[in-house]
């Protein structure tokens, strides 16, 4: 096959090697400014994305049982519409109700928790040297202080007056105290409160998504041969320059998100199953919602759907169930991290620990949301793929086929 190199072989040098850099340089600037126009619409092509490398496996899989490919589609989509039919008709009427109480109870959540740490302050007065924030609440008389946290007290002195509200804006980051730490809090709490408008939000792009991926996939073949096609035009070098990284960001990225949906899944399950054994049966839809959709974050994703379920434990039961819920926490992540990883992604995408914190924290300030949940896919591939050379590339590949092959006969022999 040509390569971009190719290109410019017959010219001289210095020339034949400082314009193929030049060359792709270019055409990748030309392709990051497209995606950065293009970012309003940037959550319905990773639908699109998702949506049809789903689809698309499913179609490869039944092509041993299927040699038709256009029964074969209909089949998948069927399949797929049918399952995201049933979670909206089942589970979307309990997640919206569940979490709608839980955005009108949160600063209820909150007063509770300044309950419990006053009382823990009294009986342990070392720990008013730990939470400094604390010493406004706790009283004279050895009785927990009747103040709640407001909106007014969040405006003095950047929520001093509420232990929760000051541990939520040193550990979420909304700001270092003050009138502006006090805002951004506030503004999170109305962000929790929209939450339900923003899913709706959503939904367009999500149908859409659906729709887009389905033709996508129905016309695959046909598409892909136009695309290499591109190669025979005066689009060559932009063919040459970007395709074969393209594809490869693809697999990537397919094959780390598919690995993260079975482990999300999982998750999901374990913990409907542990917060139903705690007594929060009424509250398991959201709940474990949130720890699927959370699932997509490496490491910050356990914190973060860790806080709704140790609230709404605290608030329900009390000090006890919320340790019981920190331990189930505790016990489903080190289940993640030592069983579900290593077998379902195996030796492929292992980043250290320290590296995936480093990544998310640059990711998650640069480009928030979508930082996290794509830093560690786009890092690996550019350490991975991007800058090898292309021996390397092959003895990667042939490091991750082994174990997927081995674990393909492990499956057959079972």
């Amino acid at each position: 096959m040509n390569t971009h190199d190719d290109l410019f072989h017959d010219l001289p040098r210095p020339w034949n090697r400082i314009l193929p850099y030049m060359s792709a340089i270019m055409v990748w600037g030309m392709l990051f400014g497209v995606i950065w126009l293009l970012r309003s619409f940037f959550l319905l092509l990773f639908l699109t994305f998702v949506f049809s490398y789903i689809q698309e496996r499913g179609v490869r899989r039944l092509a041993d049982r299927i040699r038709a490919r256009i029964p074969r589609v209909l089949l998948v989509s069927f399949i797929l519409w049918s399952l995201l039919t049933a979670a909206g008709i089942f589970l979307v009427p309990q997640v919206k109700a569940q979490a709608t109480v839980f955005a009108g109870q949160f600063r209820s959540y909150l007063v509770r928790v300044d309950e419990e740490v006053t009382k823990l302050i009294v009986k342990y007065p070392l720990l008013e040297k730990v939470l400094p924030q604390a010493q406004d609440k706790t009283p004279e008389n050895g009785k927990p202080s009747e103040d709640v946290p407001t909106e007014n007290a969040n405006n003095n002195g950047g929520g001093a007056a509420s232990v929760s509200a000051a541990l939520m804006q040193q550990l979420l980051g909304f700001g270092e105290g003050g009138h502006d730490g006090a805002k951004n809090l506030n503004q999170a709490i109305s962000t929790i409160g929209n939450i339900g408008g923003k899913i709706a939000a959503a939904a367009s792009s999500f149908l859409l998504a659906l729709l887009f991926s389905f033709l996508i996939v129905l016309d695959l073949p046909d598409l892909s041969a136009k695309v290499r096609d591109l190669e025979n035009t005066r689009l060559r070098f932009l063919y040459l320059s970007v395709a074969e990284n393209i594809r490869e960001f693809s697999l990537v990225l397919g094959r780390a998100l598919e690995a993260q949906l079975i482990i999300a899944m999982i998750n999901s399950i374990l913990t409907a199953i542990g917060i139903s054994m705690l007594g929060l049966a009424q509250h398991v839809a959201f709940l474990s919602v949130i720890v699927f959709l959370c699932s997509f974050l490496p490491v910050i994703g356990v914190f973060i759907s860790s806080v709704p379920i140790c609230l709404i434990a605290l608030q329900v039961s009390g000090l006890q169930t919320m340790l019981l819920a920190i331990l189930l926490v505790t016990v489903i992540h080190l289940i993640e991290g030592y069983v579900l990883n290593p077998r379902i992604y195996g030796s492929y995408m292992r980043i250290n620990s320290v590296i995936v914190l480093i990544i998310l924290t640059i990711a998650g300030k640069l480009f928030n949301f979508w930082g996290l949940l794509l830093g560690v896919p786009v890092c690996t591939y550019i350490f991975g793929h991007a800058i090898r050379f292309a021996a390397d590339k092959a003895d990667a590949k042939e490091t991750t086929a082994r174990p997927q092959a081995q674990s393909s006969a492990d499956e057959k022999t079972a």
